[in-house]
C-alpha cells in the first residue's frame, strides 16, 4: 500500500457502547496498517480493565494503540489534556507512515477533536471547587447538575451528571467569568481530511448485548477488580469511577446494596448512557457514514476507507 496516500488523513469510528467497535477496529487496522487511538475516557485508567471492556493484551499487541492505560485512577485528565494527547498520537502515526484511527464512544472527546474545541482558559478556584464538592455530597450529583442546567443548558446537555468534576468546572467558569462555558469555547477545525464511520444496531438488540456483556464481565471478575481498586486506596468518588458499574459495585462491596441491585443499576445506567451517546452521534448527521453491525460490515468499511483515501488524501 502507498502510505503516502493517507499521510495526513484521519479515520474516526464512533457508535454506542457494546455495538462492536473494538473488534471491527482491530480487523480494519490490521488490513490498513493503521494505529488505533482510543476515543474512550474510560480506557485511560490503569487497573480498570474488565468493566471498561478494555482490549486484551493480545489485542493491544496485534495493533499499535494510543491513550490506553496512560493514567492512574486518581489522575485528572481534562478535555484539553485529552485533545492534546490525541493530536500528538495522530502526528505520531503519520510520522510512522501509518493511518491513525480514532475509535470509541466518548461524545465530548469526539466533538472536541473533529471540531477543534479550544476550552476556555479560565483559572481554577479551589475554594469554589470545595464548596461544590460539599454541595454534591450533601444534595447529590443530580442537584449539582440541575444547577448547571439553569445557567448553561448546552454544557449540561453534554456533560454526564455523574461526572462531578466536569460539572463543577462548567459551574466554575460561569462563577468566575459570568458567562456560560458553552459560549466561550473557540473552535479551530483540523486542516486534515477526516472520514467518520458510525456503527449501529437496533436499540433493543443493543440492550441485549449490553446485558450479556455485563453478565460476562461479572463472571470475569469485575467485582474483584473494583475491590482491588478500593483496597489500593482509590475513592469511588473519583471521576474515573464515573465509568458505569464501578460506583455501583463499590456500593455492593461496601454493603450498601445487594449484587442484584448493583446489576439492575448498571443495566439502567448503561441504557441511559446509550441514549446520551445518541445525542452526540445522531443518525441524521450527514458527516457520519453509518453501518449496521451485520455480516460483511468490515469489508464494507474497508472499501469505504480505501475509496476515501484515494479521493480525499491523495494530494496531501
Amino acid at each position: 500500500m502507498d502510505h503516502g496516500r493517507f499521510r495526513r488523513g484521519l479515520v474516526v469510528m464512533i457508535g454506542p457502547t457494546a455495538v462492536g467497535k473494538t473488534k471491527l477496529s482491530l480487523e480494519l487496522a490490521a488490513g490498513l496498517e493503521a494505529e488505533i487511538i482510543s476515543l474512550d475516557s474510560r480506557l485511560l485508567y490503569r487497573g480498570m480493565d474488565i468493566g471498561t471492556a478494555k482490549p486484551s493484551r493480545e489485542e493491544l499487541r496485534r495493533v499499535p494503540h494510543h491513550l490506553i492505560d496512560v493514567a492512574n485512577p486518581d489522575e485528572d485528565w481534562s478535555l484539553a489534556t485529552y485533545r492534546q494527547a490525541a493530536e500528538k498520537a495522530i502526528h505520531v502515526s503519520w510520522r510512522r507512515q501509518r493511518l491513525p484511527m480514532l475509535v470509541g464512544g466518548t461524545g465530548q472527546y469526539y466533538r472536541a477533536l473533529i471540531e477543534g474545541w479550544d476550552p476556555p482558559r479560565v483559572a481554577r478556584s479551589d475554594a469554589f471547587r470545595a464548596r461544590m464538592a460539599e454541595y454534591a455530597r450533601e444534595h447529590g450529583h443530580l442537584a449539582l447538575h440541575r444547577g448547571l442546567e439553569r445557567i448553561d443548558p448546552r454544557s449540561a446537555q453534554r456533560i454526564d451528571a455523574r461526572n462531578i468534576r466536569r460539572v463543577t468546572r462548567a459551574l466554575e467558569i460561569f462563577h468566575l467569568t459570568g458567562k456560560p462555558a458553552s459560549e466561550q469555547r473557540v473552535k479551530h477545525p483540523p486542516a486534515y481530511p477526516i472520514l467518520i464511520l458510525g456503527v449501529t444496531l437496533p436499540r433493543e438488540e443493543l440492550y441485549q448485548r449490553i446485558d450479556a456483556r455485563i453478565d460476562q464481565m461479572l463472571r470475569a471478575g469485575w467485582v474483584d477488580e473494583v475491590r482491588s481498586l478500593l483496597a489500593e486506596g482509590y475513592s469511588p468518588r473519583l471521576p474515573s469511577f464515573s465509568a458505569i458499574g464501578y460506583r455501583e459495585l463499590a456500593r455492593f462491596i461496601e454493603g450498601e446494596i445487594s449484587l442484584e441491585k448493583a446489576k439492575v443499576l448498571i443495566r439502567r445506567h448503561s441504557r441511559q448512557f446509550v441514549r446520551r451517546q445518541a445525542n452526540w452521534f445522531k443518525p441524521t448527521d450527514k458527516a457520519i457514514i453509518w453501518f449496521e453491525n451485520r455480516k460483511g460490515i468490515a469489508e464494507a468499511m474497508h472499501e469505504q476507507i480505501i475509496r476515501w483515501l484515494e479521493t480525499s488524501t491523495s494530494s496531501l
